[in-house]
């Protein structure tokens, strides 16, 4: 079985609403919490960043779980 890549999309499939990410080009806006995932374009709302909608094809978000995170 082949693994979801962010061009297939399938990475931003497996980030349903709820989930808590890091942006690794922005570790400063800290752990979002994934809004909504529609193909590639996910929104997330960050603590120090607001709203913002990131396309997975292009940064790779990493999925995390909260109580694992240490800014």
């Amino acid at each position: 079985m082949a693994c979801p890549t962010p061009e297939s999309g399938g990475v931003a499939a497996l980030l349903t609403p709820g989930t808590y990410v890091i942006h690794p080009g922005q570790p400063d806006w800290g752990l979002g919490q994934v809004q909504s995932a529609v193909g590639a374009r996910v929104t997330v709302n960050f603590p120090h960043a607001g709203k913002q909608l990131i396309d997975a094809s292009v940064v790779p978000l990493r999925a995390v779980e909260p109580e694992d995170w240490m800014p």
